[in-house]
């Protein structure tokens, strides 16, 4: 393996994170976070927004919040 260097690893950094990239890749993009602090600082910031965000979406709506999002998208639809 061969560090992939900073540009191609956050290139594809989000591919990375979510497992998304081939084994040899994966390989060189975590050798590279390994020996880059910069970049593994931007992937534990990318990693922990990538978090906050799904836990957000398991999270319900108030339902007036449901009602009013469906009664515009109605009001929306009917002036197109």
């Amino acid at each position: 393996m061969t560090d992939c260097g900073c540009e191609k690893a956050r290139q594809d950094l989000e591919e990375y994170l979510r497992n998304e990239v081939c084994k040899t890749e994966h390989a060189d993009i975590k050798e590279h976070l390994a020996t880059c602090a910069s970049c593994r600082d931007e992937a534990l910031v990318s990693r922990t927004l990538t978090e906050v965000v799904a836990r957000a979406c398991k999270e319900t709506a108030p339902e007036e919040l449901k009602h009013l999002v469906l009664a515009r998208l109605r009001d929306v639809q009917a002036t197109h």
